[in-house]
């Protein structure tokens, strides 16, 4: 699926000597932690998480205590109603065994979360998998007016064989001729990574019977947006790289996929579970920026940037660009970026902010691999950067548990706002006791301010205003090992 440069960047990695006293990174709030014990999930684990934000609320949602084959034994929420000050958190009701044995279901998966304004509901959108049961929902709606008290969820549309990575959104514009409208998205594995889309007016109690694009696109990973004219844009993995489709008729029916570009992808090193799922927002014009892990900056594709491009009208995109973290000579790789725009900014003056992971040397093995989550932002739309800051880390991969497919921290996370700071819920790891693990959810304290003034850096990085501490922070065991071949994408 991916177009892959073969090569190997030999060179090691150059730390920069500390010469003035670096920033401290902000303080770390742990938002939840897994209290089950049931014997298929890996405890403690919580990965996975998606994040979104309304007034003065912010939602995030994870698996919590993840099961070696799919899913975990329920989603977790975390949310706070005073714009991050506090949280509460707790886990979806109705959907699996380990949070209720009368409950059907014996895993959940994959969850993602959105603010219906019209309606004023949360909406969680979720994959159940069941080992007995022979028909079940495609993808389950759990709704919620503040984000802590949840209903039991409603389904979307029949699983035939298997779903994956599902998402929804929902049109929040008042001026739009289709406001109020829910839009969830998901491909059948077993398909061939059939796209399925359904739509619902009532806050997300009813659903549409699924449809498929106009051509029956394949892909994964799709993020739908809604421009304020109502036009629904769905940026996703597929064919060589990234597709998108979209609806004019409110969901009513979906055109055939255009390519929006190439990707080329080194696979992260370590045994970890990452690949190029984009993660997409949409700035206050209704222009859609879709970004996801690529190595086509580097010397022989040794390592993998974060990159994004932008369109106007899903059809037209601009060249591909590189978030400036670090130089294009540095030995770090970059994955599971999470990409978000602060509402109401547009154009020259949008905010952004990009919550990612990162390995310090991509010349590592499980071993020797030192995890961490970094943060970049830009006041000016992209045209430069605020030096990258370091969220959390390092972490040994041997604090992760295992998938089929990889160590686990998640396929994505995201970044979204509240006023004008950033918030972002992330997993983070410590070293295993007691025969368990210890990785949770963490939210940074105060959110992320977006600095509009000191040292810029832009895709011809300057390595001058490199932040020090986010390359002094780590202190890595010297490499054993090149770094993994191209991880397959697991289905659950």
């Amino acid at each position: 699926m991916y177009l892959k440069t073969i090569g190997f960047f030999a060179a090691c990695a150059v730390f920069i000597v500390m010469v003035a006293p670096a920033s401290a990174a902000p303080a770390l709030i742990k938002v939840s932690h897994d209290p089950f014990h049931n014997s298929a999930s890996q405890h403690k684990t919580e990965v996975e998480p998606d994040t979104a934000a309304y007034g003065n609320t912010i939602v995030s949602v994870f698996q919590t205590g993840r099961v070696y084959g799919g899913g975990g034994a329920d989603i977790g929420w975390a949310t706070s109603q005073d714009a991050g000050v506090t949280w509460k958190h707790g886990f979806l009701p109705g959907i699996t065994k380990a949070e209720n044995p009368a409950n059907k279901y014996d895993a959940v998966s994959d969850p993602a979360a959105a603010y219906d304004v019209k309606h004023g509901v949360w909406l969680v959108a979720t994959l159940p998998i069941s080992n007995t049961r022979p028909s079940y929902p495609a993808v389950l709606i759990s709704r919620s007016t503040d984000g802590v008290h949840w209903l039991k969820p409603v389904g979307i549309a029949p699983r035939t064989q298997s779903t994956d990575k599902n998402w929804v959104t929902c049109d929040d514009t008042p001026t739009s001729p289709y406001y109020g409208n829910c839009y969830a998205e998901w491909d059948e594995p077993f398909g061939g990574d059939l796209i399925m889309m359904s739509t619902s007016h009532n806050g997300g109690a009813t659903w549409s019977h699924a449809v498929t694009t106009a051509n029956g696109d394949a892909g994964l990973g799709g993020q739908p947006l809604v421009q304020p004219n109502g036009t629904v844009i769905v940026p996703i993995e597929g064919g060589n790289g990234i597709i998108a489709f979209q609806s004019t008729n409110g969901g009513q029916s979906w055109t055939g996929a255009v390519n929006v570009a190439t990707v080329f992808w080194n696979g992260d090193p370590g045994g970890v579970r990452a690949s190029p799922i984009p993660s997409a927002s949409m700035d206050a014009s209704g222009r859609i920026y879709v970004a996801w892990e690529d190595c086509r900056f580097r010397n022989n594709c040794s390592s993998n940037d974060i990159v994004y491009t932008s369109s106007t009208d899903g059809v037209n995109w601009t060249q591909v660009a590189r978030v400036p973290i670090d130089a294009e000579t540095s030995s770090v790789d970059h994955f599971d970026p999470g990409f978000g725009i602060q509402p109401g900014t547009a154009g020259s003056t949008a905010n952004i902010g990009v919550t990612f992971y990162f390995f310090s040397n991509v010349n590592c093995n499980t071993s020797t691999c030192q995890l961490g989550v970094g943060f970049i932002s830009s006041h000016d739309g992209g045209t430069s950067w605020n030096p990258a800051i370091v969220l959390a880390g390092p972490m040994n991969l041997n604090w992760l548990p295992q998938s089929q497919n990889g160590l686990m921290v998640g396929d994505y996370i995201s970044t979204t706002f509240i006023g004008t700071n950033a918030w972002s819920v992330f997993a983070v790891a410590n070293a295993p006791a007691g025969g368990v693990f210890d990785e949770a959810m963490y939210a940074p304290s105060g959110g992320l301010m977006i600095p509009k003034f000191g040292p810029q850096v832009t895709a011809a990085f300057d390595v001058a205003h490199l932040n020090p501490r986010f390359i002094h922070h780590w202190r890595p065991l010297p490499p054993k090992s090149k770094k993994a071949s191209k991880a397959s994408i697991e289905h659950d």
